[in-house]
Order: C-alpha cells, then sequence, then structure tokens
C-alpha cells in the first residue's frame, strides 16, 4: 500500500507548506508529445502544457504535467451547467439514475481553459481545465484536506502562536479568524482574558460553534470529588489521551477553563498525535498501516448512585482518507480501551508492536507541552488530534468545560474563508 505522508513538519520546512492547500497550481510548459503509440489530441495552445485523449473506459487528459484519467459517466454526472446544477444552492439537478453507464461524448474539443463535451442527446457540458485538475482523484491525492503544521514543544513554542483576546475574539471577526486559522494548523489555541465563570467559557464556546450535549451535560464543572465513574474526577495524574474514545462518533473539540486551584502541580499535557503518527509513517510504515486498519474497541462503563452508563466505540487507532493517506483522527485512550476481541491472534501481536512504537511516540518528553491552565485561559483542544493529560496536584482545582461540534467549527471556519 502506497503511505503518501501529507504532513508539515515544522515552521521550517516551507518545502512541505504548499502541499496542504487543496488548490492545486499547475506550471506552465509546452506540451510534451508521449513516446508511445497513443494518439494525443492537442487542441489548447502550447503554453498551457495540456494534451488529451478519449481512451475506450475513460477520458485521458493531461494538464500542467498533472495526469488525470476521468470516467465518462462521472464527466456527465458533474455538469455544472445549469440545467443539470443549481448554483444559487449548489445542489445537482440532474438525476444521477438516469444516466446511462456506457455514456460516451460524440464530439470532443478543448481552448485554451476549457472542455467541451457533446452527448448523445445534444447536451453539452463545459469544463474549466483547473477545476478538473482541482477535483481530480489524480489532484486530490496530491492535496491535504486541511492545512496543518505538526509540532512538538520546540516547534509549538518557537512559533508563539498568539493567544486571542477575549472582546475582540467576541466582537470581531478577523480576531475570530486568526484564532481558528491558529487552531486549524496546530489543533489547539488559547483565548485570553475570559471572565473565570461558566457563563463566560460558554460564550466563547459558542463563538465559534455549537455544544454538543453527552451524557456528561452541556457545560460541565467538576472537582475532585469522584462524582462521576471517572479518573477525571480525581487528583490523580492522567496520561496522555484523548477524550470519548467511546464514542462512535469521538468529540471534535474540547474546551476546558480553570475557574479555581488552591493549590499545587495540575499541570496540563498537550501531545501532537498528527506529529507522533507521522514519526510511526516515517520509521515502520507497516506499523502505521496496522494501525489504520484494525479496528478495536473503546467501552466506558458508569455505574453510580445517579448515572449509568455503557458506551462502546470501534475503530482504529488512526484514521485516515484513502485517497492520500491523511490521518484525519487519532483515537487513544488506554484507560478506555476495551477487550481486544476484533483482532485474529495471527495479527495481536503485531498490532501491539504497532501500538507500542506509537505510544513510545506520544511518550517522548520532547513532544510534550506543559501548560499551566488558570482563571482567565480558555484551551481549545482538537480532540481528534492532539491528546491532553495532566499531573497530579494538591488542593482544590475546579474546571468547567464543554464539548463542540467538529462539523461546526469547520463551518465556521470555511465561512470566515479558511480551508478547513
Amino acid at each position: 500500500m502506497a503511505l503518501t505522508r501529507m504532513f508539515v513538519r515544522g515552521v521550517g520546512c516551507l518545502q512541505s507548506v504548499s502541499r496542504c492547500h487543496t488548490q492545486v497550481v499547475f506550471p506552465v510548459g509546452h506540451i510534451q508529445i508521449l513516446g508511445d503509440t497513443r494518439r494525443w489530441q492537442h487542441t489548447a495552445p502550447q503554453s498551457t502544457n495540456c494534451n488529451w485523449q478519449l481512451r475506450e473506459d475513460c477520458f485521458e487528459l493531461n494538464y500542467g504535467g498533472l495526469v488525470m484519467h476521468f470516467d465518462y459517466v462521472w464527466l456527465r454526472d458533474h455538469c455544472r451547467s445549469a440545467s443539470c446544477y443549481n448554483s444559487k444552492t449548489n445542489q445537482r439537478n440532474l438525476d444521477t439514475a438516469n444516466v446511462e453507464l456506457t455514456i460516451r461524448p460524440v464530439k470532443t474539443r478543448m481552448d485554451e481553459e476549457t472542455l467541451f463535451l457533446t452527448w448523445p442527446d445534444g447536451h453539452v457540458t463545459r469544463y474549466n481545465l483547473a477545476w478538473l485538475a482541482q477535483n481530480s482523484y489524480e489532484g486530490q491525492k496530491q492535496s491535504a484536506m486541511q492545512p496543518r503544521i505538526l509540532w512538538n514543544s520546540d516547534i509549538y513554542t518557537n512559533a508563539k502562536a498568539p493567544a486571542a483576546n477575549w472582546e475582540k475574539f467576541m466582537s470581531c471577526n478577523e480576531e475570530l479568524k486568526k484564532f481558528l486559522k491558529s487552531f486549524l494548523l496546530y489543533g489547539i489555541a488559547f483565548v485570553e482574558g475570559v471572565p473565570a465563570t461558566l457563563e463566560a467559557t460558554e460564550m466563547a464556546s459558542q463563538r465559534i460553534s455549537l455544544i454538543r450535549e453527552t451524557m456528561y451535560g452541556r457545560m460541565w464543572s467538576f472537582t475532585s470529588d469522584f462524582s462521576r465513574g471517572d479518573t477525571a474526577y480525581t487528583k490523580l495524574a492522567l496520561d496522555r489521551h484523548t477524550d470519548t474514545s467511546y464514542f462512535q462518533e469521538p468529540c471534535g473539540i474540547q474546551i476546558f477553563h480553570c475557574l479555581r486551584h488552591e493549590g499545587t502541580g495540575g499541570r496540563t499535557l498537550l501531545v501532537d498525535g498528527f506529529y507522533a503518527a507521522d514519526k510511526v509513517l516515517q520509521k515502520t510504515p507497516e506499523n502505521f498501516d496496522l494501525l489504520t486498519r484494525v479496528p478495536i474497541k473503546h467501552e466506558y462503563i458508569e455505574n453510580t448512585s445517579g448515572h449509568r452508563n455503557h458506551m462502546i466505540g470501534i475503530g482504529p487507532v488512526l484514521n485516515v482518507y484513502p485517497w492520500n493517506n491523511e490521518v484525519y483522527m487519532i483515537r487513544y485512550n488506554n484507560y478506555d480501551r476495551a477487550v481486544i476481541n476484533t483482532v485474529s491472534h495471527d495479527v495481536v501481536q503485531s498490532w501491539y508492536k504497532a501500538h507500542r512504537e506509537l505510544t513510545t511516540e506520544l511518550r517522548k518528553p520532547e513532544n510534550e507541552l506543559w501548560v499551566k491552565l488558570k482563571p482567565g485561559k480558555v484551551l481549545f483542544i482538537d480532540n481528534w488530534r492532539v491528546l491532553h493529560g495532566r499531573e497530579s496536584f494538591t488542593g482544590l482545582r475546579q474546571l468547567c468545560g464543554c464539548y463542540l461540534t467538529r462539523d461546526d467549527v469547520l463551518n465556521t471556519a470555511r465561512s470566515l474563508g479558511l480551508q478547513a
């Protein structure tokens, strides 16, 4: 299986950053005629570096050095003419079920920027060549869905990512956009100057998304009173983990605000799970591959006087987009990992080795970012990417926070013009 790294490793690796944009930019050059027996059509000016061919099973396009293949049904289905696509609602009008699977264009021509296809019923489809390149399978394989900078402690510290100002964050879209841009790049971001109340924390959370209500409630405020059947409700240290791994869809974003701490310790630990995953990919691709393919269970069982819950989530430790192998979610929680009964005996040993390698990367001291949360400083964590933990503490420590719906965070970012 081909493994393609789609990450940006630190702020100094500018050669990798350009791969993190979905818009594919193609070089301009002259036409290169392939030295084989296939007959290529050359209807576009040479400066566009474009040629094409009607193959038996697909339309083949070489544009800017990228060779792409489009099934003819795909080309008919994605027509953006007014009768096939509503540009006001961005929805398809064409009934795909009525398109013949064996359809082929009866006429094809191309100018400098546009492909024209005439279909058997006389309908004409026009495609901008850059749009085809951007939306082709081959183009998507070379693109990342979301820009990101992988980090360890030094990389993040040296980046000096600014925290958002509470008042500007709540009133200015430009401040919100800066905050979300930093959050998308690093998977963590801070808002400072927030009043140390649950209500103000809720307002900050709602600024970017809808709050996701769970069995912990909508907004939660807790201390080390062991009021719930979870180690988080104690004064004990917590190893790095992602939350709600026992959900079929783990919560996307997590918010923490320390409202009060009268004691010592309690620093928050943050680790970039994608950075650690990329290290595994570089060193042992077969282990990375195994962690993306083997589904395991995570489980939450709570039997207390006031709460009865039994949650089970199933999925691999690493979730990737199959077309470009880009990691989009890590599900890592050794506390909540259930009995491994979804893996055959001949794979178990290999899975443990792969999991051990990932754990080793996650636990390297240079990958640990320690932050002391204090009243007024709200931390936003991408729970699909960044693992969190804490050191043990003494005294009274009160935190509040919530989970946010991931789709709505990304929706807010895209509405502000960010790639997400």
